[in-house]
Formats: C-alpha cells, sequence, structure tokens
C-alpha cells in the first residue's frame, strides 16, 4: 500500500488520501440511514485492512473476541463488511435471507469462473435456480451419489495400499499428500470416468492452484488504486491457471463428445460430464446450458470438492491421533458393529453414531471452509443495527462453532457431545442449526454436503478400522494443528504419520 501511495506524489498523494478518506467516511457512516454495528479503529484509505493478516478467519475471531458478535469492516477505501461470528447473530442475519441472495465475486473469481456462467457465483435467478435443481436432483442426488460409490471405495483402496506398502517398509506415509491425490482422483473419476492418467495429474495441479489462488487475499478487489497494476502477480498467475485449465477442460468434452457420439446415445452408466451434456442437449430445459456454463459447473465442482474432503479426513485422523481415548472409542464401535473380516462402507456410516459424532465435532473445530460471503442487495436491520446494502458480510464459521453460548470447553476436541445427552445431540450439521453450518446455509449452502456426510466418514472409518497410526519418534505428541491460509482451512504441516496393520488377512 505504502508504495502505492509514494508512487503518486508526495505530499498531494496524502492530502489526497485524507480528503478521501473523509468523504468515504461520510458516504459510509453519516449518508447511510441507522446505526452501523461496532467497528475498531480504521485507518485512512485502508480502513481496517492492516487488521485482516492471514490466515483471515483467524484475523476475524480476533476482533470479534474484542468487538462483540457482529462487527463493521471497511477494507479499503469503499468495501462496506459485516462480520457475524455467534450462531444467534448468524440465525437473526438468515432470517432476511431474501436480502443477502448473492457471493461477491473477485477479480480473481471473475475471470477462474468463466464470468458468473458456473453456480458458485452465478447471480440469484432463473439459471441459479435451474442449475441447484440439477444439482440436487442429478448431479449430487441420492441416485448419483450411490452410483458413483464404487470409484470412491476404488480411490480408497489406493491410499489403504499404500499405507500396507509403508507399514512393510517400517517408514511413515504422507497423509496429507494420499488424501489429496484420493480426493482429487474422486472427484475427476465422478465427473469424467474415462479421464486419461496425463490428464488427471494436470487437473490435480490446476485444481490446486484453482485454491489457491481463490484463496488468496487480492488487494485489488478492495482498493481502487490497486487495480490494473497486478502488484501481487495473482492476474498473470490466474490467467496462466485459467488458460491451462480451459486447455483441460476442451479436452475432456471433447473427449466425451467422441465417445458419446461412437455409443450413439446408448451408455449403461454416466458420469456428472454426462450428465451436464444431456442437460444442456436437452430442448425442453427451462434454461439450455452452453459450453462454458458447463466449463464452469465442472471447475466448481473440482474446486469445491476436492481440497475440501482430504482436509477433513486429514483433520479428523489428526485430532484422533492426538486424542488416543478417542481413537480407542472408535475402534471399538467399529469391531463391534462392523468387525474384521470385511471392510467398512458408506452404507455402515449410519449405523456407526461415533464415528457421526467424530465428524460433526471436526467439522465444528476445524470446518474446511473457514468462512462463507454474502452480499446485500438492500438494508437490513439486525439487533438495532443497520447493514447497508452492498455490504459483504462474512460468516466466520470458525468462530461460530466456537461459540461458548452453545459449546461447554468450545475449544476442546469432544465428539460425545454430540451423542445423546450431549449439547449436540439434536444438531445437524446441514444448515438448520446455526452453531454448526460448516456446509453454510439456506439457498447458497453446499450442495454437496449430502455426498460428504456419506464419504467423508466412510474414508476415515476405513483408516481406523485397518492400521494403528503414530507419528515418527522425532515428531512425537501432540501434532502441530496450526492452519495454513488458503480458501480451504488445511494443516499447514504436513501429516506424517507410521501406519501398523491391525487386521490380518487384510479385508477387501
Amino acid at each position: 500500500m505504502e508504495h502505492v501511495s509514494d508512487s503518486i506524489g508526495g505530499g498531494a498523494a496524502v492530502l489526497a488520501a485524507l480528503v478521501l478518506a473523509v468523504v468515504v467516511a461520510v458516504i459510509g457512516r453519516g449518508g447511510k440511514r441507522g446505526r452501523l454495528p461496532p467497528s475498531p479503529m480504521a485507518l485512512p484509505v485502508i480502513g481496517h485492512l492492516h487488521l485482516i493478516r492471514p490466515p483471515p478467519h483467524r484475523a476475524f475471531d480476533r476482533i470479534l473476541a474484542r468487538h462483540g458478535p457482529l462487527v463493521y469492516l471497511r477494507l479499503g477505501p469503499s468495501t462496506h463488511c459485516v462480520v457475524v461470528g455467534s450462531a444467534d447473530v448468524a440465525r437473526d442475519i438468515l432470517k432476511f435471507e431474501a436480502s443477502i441472495p448473492e457471493r461477491p465475486p473477485t477479480a480473481v473469481t471473475r475471470q477462474l469462473a468463466y464470468g458468473t456462467a458456473g453456480f458458485a457465483f452465478a447471480p440469484y435467478g432463473p439459471y441459479w435456480r435451474f442449475v441447484k435443481r440439477l444439482c440436487m436432483s442429478e448431479l449430487l442426488g441420492p441416485r448419483t451419489v450411490e452410483l458413483l460409490r464404487p470409484v470412491r471405495s476404488a480411490e480408497l483402496a489406493g491410499v489403504l495400499r499404500a499405507a500396507q506398502a509403508a507399514a512393510k517398509r517400517g517408514e511413515g506415509l504422507d497423509m496429507s499428500q494420499e488424501l489429496v491425490r484420493m480426493a482429487n482422483n474422486t472427484i475427476m473419476r465422478m465427473v469424467a470416468s474415462s479421464l486419461p492418467g496425463e490428464m488427471a495429474e494436470a487437473a490435480r495441479d490446476c485444481a490446486k492452484q484453482v485454491a489457491e489462488l481463490v484463496g488468496a487475499f487480492n488487494a485489488e478487489d478492495f482498493v481502487a488504486l490497486c487495480r490494473g497494476w497486478d502488484l501481487q502477480g495473482l492476474g498473470r498467475r490466474t490467467r496462466e491457471v485459467h488458460a491451462r485449465f480451459d486447455t483441460l477442460l476442451e479436452a475432456m468434452i471433447g473427449a466425451k463428445e467422441e465417445a458419446r457420439s461412437r455409443s450413439g446415445g446408448r451408455r449403461e452408466s454416466k458420469d456428472l460430464l454426462d450428465m451436464l451434456m444431456d442437460a444442456a442437449e436437452d430442448d425442453t430445459a427451462e434454461v439450455r446450458l452452453t459450453r462454458e456454463n458447463i466449463k464452469a459447473f465442472v471447475l466448481d465442482i473440482f474446486t469445491a470438492g476436492s481440497d475440501t474432503t482430504a482436509t477433513t479426513v486429514e483433520w479428523m485422523l489428526a485430532e484422533l491421533v492426538n486424542h488416543p481415548a478417542h481413537m480407542e472409542k472408535l475402534r471399538a464401535e467399529l469391531d463391534a458393529v462392523v468387525g474384521r473380516s470385511r471392510l467398512v462402507s458408506e452404507q455402515d456410516v449410519a449405523r456407526l453414531p461415533y464415528l457421526q459424532a467424530v465428524l460433526k465435532e471436526t467439522l465444528r473445530l476445524r470446518p474446511p471452509a473457514v468462512f462463507a460471503q454474502r452480499v446485500t442487495v438492500e438494508p437490513v436491520q439486525v439487533r438495532g443495527y443497520t447493514i447497508p446494502a452492498d455490504t459483504q458480510v462474512f460468516f466466520n464459521i470458525f468462530s461460530i462453532g466456537r461459540d461458548a453460548g452453545y459449546w461447554d470447553e468450545p475449544l476442546e476436541f469432544r465428539p460425545e457431545r454430540f451423542l445423546p445427552g450431549g449439547a449436540g445431540a439434536s444438531v445437524d450439521p446441514k444448515g438448520q442449526h446455526p452453531q454448526l453450518m460448516p456446509f453454510g446455509s439456506g439457498r447458497r449452502a453446499c450442495p454437496g454436503m449430502g455426498l460428504a456426510m456419506q464419504a467423508v466418514p466412510a474414508f476415515l472409518a476405513a483408516l481406523v478400522q485397518c492400521f494403528d497410526w503414530a507419528p515418527p519418534p522425532s515428531q512425537g505428541l501432540p501434532l502441530d494443528m496450526e492452519e495454513a491460509p488458503g480458501l480451504v482451512s488445511a494443516r499447514k504441516q504436513p501429516l506424517v504419520l507410521l501406519p501398523t496393520p491391525r487386521i490380518h488377512p487384510f479385508p477387501s
């Protein structure tokens, strides 16, 4: 910021900045009817940007702890925001969901996601409603989730084989790497079942870079003076990644078109790309999907479904390694319900309440998406404050899940709180209870939550059923649980563990 200001020119720039700050203050506060929520002291021009150190959800958490559960921030000269940090305030604001229907696009997402052609950042309207229905009924509906279960089982088997091989060598296994590979391969094979190996590797690399770019703080989104300069190099990287991903998507679609042409429309099984292309060819559809719509939607699935799955399984396993008593409770449940003669499956999850409690407690403490973002289209009156139109609303899911008003010892990992008699016994993580909403809530909630609630615990259960896990002797316990900055709140340090088989012979 200082470099940009200095380049404008001496005292005149300082004076201009001060005048601009006064104008913004008048427009942003005095010019809008109603009282804004509490706010920290702002600086000229940059507002509260200096307080948002990475990772941003931790910065929001510190601000909320000092100023209350609803805080107003100005990020740059004219980007107005409020941050929500408690379940009760989240519930009050979500009552006005029709007034906060949009996700604010960024400079990176506008280019990567083909403008508003995809689903995640499409404006609320006929197209968004059509794709939402398509998601819930076809693409990510129960029938498709079940149809593609063999894909997930095959990728899980690959991780178990890698752990078996590491155990024979007496070596540690980088579970972070293995889980990311498994999750990415799973998503890619669900999208396009016949993806060649070299194409899958390219897609993995692109998806990783997309997640990094979307999660990066970009000064251009908040400070107009920075726009067009690409001071952080994010614009150049975005153009490069978009071009690579677009080439990859064109190749995928072209290969699928050839396969569909050869089969003459007779296909015994369909992947997600088939379903999207069927929708695009449906002359009776309410909305006709274009090629860009298909590419943007595939990009959404790649970036939203891979890292979040890997990260959640990784956090669950790390928490259990740090808490051996909870690990033993889960193992006892698996042995009692499933036994050791076969591998636990997704169909078993409904009969494993402690496994589900471990998942919910991990999602409470370590939500993969640490905040949800909306923007108001009209003023919202809540708790005696006015949230003006065109204000970004950050639901800091990280803070909300640790709300001491709902959870005893909120920083402690205690899955028992979700068992009968616990404070969370009746709490569901699918968006109906604001104290636990890792998938968001309302019309913009994650459409893949059903898949996640079925596949993620099954992945973890198989790892716990088949192996004992321990850190290398040089590392010891507790494991480092620091988070890395980014769109998805992953562990900062790789999770390297020593696997020891606990089932002989190995189940199939």
